[in-house]
Order: C-alpha cells, then structure tokens, then sequence
C-alpha cells in the first residue's frame, strides 16, 4: 500500500490545541505525495451531567502544565466560570464531521475554531448553539451544518472513526501514525520540535 500520515485527535483534547502550531508546521513541510488522514478519537461520549469538580480541578491543572512546557500556548480560564463543563466532546467530534460535508478544507478549520472557542474565548463547544455559531463564523452553511450536526449518519461515522482509532492501539491524543506497507508505526509527539518529527516520518 502507499505510504500514508494518520493523525488522530479530538478537538476538545487539551493536548492537541498544545500541539496545533507544531501539527499545522508539520504539515506544511510534508512531502506533497504524502496524504494526510485525519481521524477522530472521541474522548467522552455524550452527556448532559455537570463535569465533577474533580475532573475539573484535574483538567485546570492540565491546562497550567501545558502552559509551563509549551512555550507561548496558554489558556483562557475564564471558561469554568463562564460555562458549565461536561465531560462531552463527540458534539464536537460530529461538528468536525458535518463540516467535512461542506469541504475537506473545513475539517481543520472547524477544528481550529473549537479550539479558539474552547481555549480562548471561554466558549462551551459541547453545546450545539456553540457549534454552530462556530460554523456560521469560518463562512459555513448554517443550516446545512445543523442537519449535518444531528444527522444520525454523522454519529455513525463519528463511531466508525472511533473504532478505528482503536483499532490501530491508539488510546492518547494526539497521535500521529506512519501507515505503508509494513504495517502501523507511531512517530514520537513532540510539542516544540518539528524537524524531530519529520525526521522519524
């Protein structure tokens, strides 16, 4: 088969807005025969409960280590007292996928905005209005969108792409993937160094 780059992520995934310059970098320094698949992995499934305060004390402390080893990302905290957290990013993931339906170009795009929206703006994409206000801001069919949203089709593919994912051994984000004829290889995360990375691909 011929050689392929998967990467695995979920737009909610704190790591993956860490990675996102280093990932959009990479990309752009990829040879041009060299397809890129991107692919969900569904961090939390549906779900209308108030994140435990826990969990939301834990992910607080995510958010700061990342800022400490990351230089120049950081985040907007404001969001766990402007929202109310839920431990609910496949709303997202569906968004990512109803987007594709208007232009592959749109995948990486409505995942930037959730992570603009989420990180930065304080914004709570595991709300439907959020996501699509977000898709109505990067230029999008609003109401094509929102069919696409709730459309029991985009949960099916949401589920397939899991199960992918899965599939592959992949259980953290983000997670990039040599695919070609020998078989799966995954290339080491690095959150600062790109030639690393595109050394190993």
């Amino acid at each position: 088969m011929n050689k392929r780059l998967i990467y695995a992520h979920d737009p909610m995934c704190s790591w993956c807005w860490g990675f996102a310059e280093t990932w959009q970098s990479l990309t752009e320094q990829l040879p041009d025969d060299l397809p890129v698949v991107r692919l969900l992995g569904g961090l939390a499934p549906d779900s209308d409960e108030l994140m435990p305060e826990a969990m939301q004390e834990m992910l607080q402390q995510t958010w700061q280590h990342i800022e400490q080893v990351i230089p120049g990302k950081h985040f907007n905290f404001d969001f766990w007292n402007r929202c109310k957290p839920r431990r609910s990013t496949y709303p997202a993931c569906r968004a990512v996928i109803a987007a594709r339906e208007q232009g592959d170009v749109y995948d990486s795009l409505m995942t930037r905005q959730i992570q603009q929206a989420y990180y930065q703006q304080a914004r709570n994409p595991s709300d439907k209005t959020t996501l699509i206000e977000l898709a109505t801001e990067i230029g999008m069919d609003a109401d094509l969108f929102t069919e696409q949203l709730t459309a029991k089709v985009t949960h099916q593919k949401l589920l397939r792409e899991i199960s992918t994912v899965r599939s592959m051994g992949i259980n953290g984000f983000p997670s990039v993937i040599v695919e070609d004829e020998n078989g799966l290889r995954r290339i080491a995360t690095s959150y600062t160094d790109v030639a690393a990375m595109l050394g190993q691909i």
